[in-house]
């Protein structure tokens, strides 16, 4: 007997309705909007509530803390001189809301070249200028380094919201230094009663000659996950270490960067011409965006099969499945619940495309270049379009493993032992993300590319590679192929299990049941 299509659209129809009125349905469409806007917004917001990391520093030196704050405040005020001066050159009416004290800074570096500009920011940030010192420089500079104190002041006293507003990120606003307190025992001590009562985050120890060494120098607290203000003073340090090192052997800083420096070879890229072409951040991201789309591919096959399994089992135990089969056959219920839970996958893939092109909107105006760039790879409609036709393929795969597993149970707790053969396969793609994302045109990609459990999720993986035109039609009728053997192996099973009661069959049953199929 044809199937009838009407019929296979009625029940369609019907399964899609009672999806939509499921909780797995809309966990379905929030879960991917939820998880980026948390993995997005939420190490946002936990760094900007961080709190200043409080620590003290005792300095057996006497020297090296005091060259550690001097380069700080110099770094600091290149970066406010950064700000400024591009609102200037720019001729931004943003330039005139700047406070005073950015505005003289950059006016007064402007005229400089880089390297004098980098002597003066060492200058503003020191409390004793050398003799000498602004000799031969423009007046508004001259005049600026005599104000120094004032344009320390303001570093000094300028909040982190008003840091926020200038856009600017003063190492001020993540550490904050304070002075050992006063008390009975050695200073060492004291600190160490701070930092085990969580009074402070941590403190450092510098040894009486840490240019000769880092004899008795150390870092001392209980966090020891946090390394954030280990590294920033540690790079500090080293910097000023670094610099009294040259200065003793007699080598001025640019020898000594010349031969520090690494060789480097630029990475380049081939585009479809066969030119070079330099290789960018987004060049990267893209090669491993597939990634994200095998997660996401994943989730939504696993769940809208998953979805199909779960309506077969209520609706055969809850005997809705003997007054379907009153008015269809068997085929038909089959293909029409494929199809409609089909349908409740497509609009949840759909949705997540919307929240994809609404974040494509949003997201340049909040966020940096490097997120912008990986939102837009995501984004590419090559890799949308991919996702949507490997969910479809995916989907009818394993739908039609499901929905026969699914007539054979009568509860969940049945399908365990059946679902073993069915979800180990779905696991190796997973397993091989990594090495197929770094070789996606590698032997072992064509390999997995070929056998239909893994083919939609490796092609997915291999998207950025790309893989060969033939390899994208060779797979694509591959999986038809093992779609339609794979249906059909399913409605020779469901139409016998579906009215089936008790204790599910063997696989040597089931076999059997496939094996006289073949024989009519």
């Amino acid at each position: 007997m044809s199937m009838r299509l009407s019929e296979v659209y009625l029940i369609a129809r019907r399964e899609y309705l009672e999806n939509l009125r499921t909780k797995a349905f809309w966990i379905g469409i929030l879960t991917f909007p939820l998880i980026i806007t948390l993995a997005l917004g939420v190490p946002m917001l936990l760094a900007r509530a961080k709190e200043a990391r409080t620590f003290a520093v005792l300095d057996h030196s006497g020297f090296l803390l005091r060259q550690i704050e001097e380069k700080q405040a110099a770094q600091d005020l290149n970066a406010a001189f950064e700000r400024a001066a591009q609102a200037y050159r720019q001729g931004s009416p943003a330039f005139a809301e700047l406070p005073e004290m950015l505005r003289r800074l950059a006016l007064a570096l402007l005229p400089l070249e880089e390297t004098q500009r980098g002597q003066v920011l060492d200058w503003l940030a020191q409390v004793d200028l050398p003799a000498g010192a602004g000799a031969g420089l423009p007046d508004p500079t001259r005049a600026l380094l005599e104000q120094r104190a004032e344009l320390l002041e303001w570093r000094r006293d300028v909040s982190p919201s008003q840091l926020k507003d200038l856009g600017l990120d003063f190492a001020q606003s993540r550490y904050r230094r304070v002075e050992i307190p006063q008390g009975e025992g050695d200073a060492q001590t004291r600190l160490n009663q701070l930092v085990a009562q969580g009074d402070l985050f941590a403190y450092f120890v510098i040894g009486p000659d840490p240019v000769a060494g880092a004899q008795d120098c150390k870092y001392v607290s209980q966090n020891l996950t946090d390394t954030e203000l280990h590294d920033w003073f540690s790079r500090l340090a080293t910097a000023v270490v670094r610099q009294q090192r040259l200065a003793q052997v007699h080598l001025d800083p640019q020898t000594a960067h010349w031969v520090q420096a690494p060789l480097e070879f630029a990475g380049r890229r081939l585009d479809e011409g066969g030119a070079e072409q330099q290789v960018a951040f987004g060049d990267r991201a893209r090669q491993w965006a597939p990634l994200a789309f095998v997660y996401l591919l994943w989730i939504a096959v696993f769940t809208s099969a998953q979805m199909l399994l779960n309506s077969t089992i209520e609706e055969k135990s809850s005997r809705i499945v003997e007054v379907l089969l009153s008015s269809v056959d068997a085929a038909e219920l089959m293909a029409g619940k494929i199809a409609g839970t089909a349908a409740s996958g497509l609009t949840v893939v759909g949705s997540w495309s919307v929240f994809i092109s609404l974040a494509v909107a949003i997201v340049p105006g909040l966020l940096g270049g490097s997120a912008i760039a990986v939102v837009q790879i995501i984004a590419n409609p090559f890799y949308l379009c991919s996702f949507v036709v490997y969910f479809v393929l995916g989907y009818l795969f394993y739908a039609a493993l499901l929905v026969s597993i699914g007539s054979l149970c009568n509860s969940l707790q049945e399908t365990q032992n059946l679902m073993m053969p069915v979800l180990v396969p779905m696991m190796v793609p997973l397993f091989a993300m990594v090495p197929v994302g770094q070789d996606p045109n590698g032997l072992l990609a064509r390999i997995l590319s070929f056998i239909p459990p893994f083919t939609p999720f490796v092609m997915m993986n291999r998207a950025a590679g790309p893989p060969a035109p033939w390899e994208y039609l060779a797979t694509a009728l591959l999986m038809v192929a093992s779609i339609a053997l794979a249906t059909r192996a399913a409605a020779r099973i469901f139409r016998i299990g579906i009215l089936m009661t008790g204790k599910p069959p063997r696989l040597r049953e089931i076999w059997k049941w496939l094996r006289q199929g073949e024989a009519r």
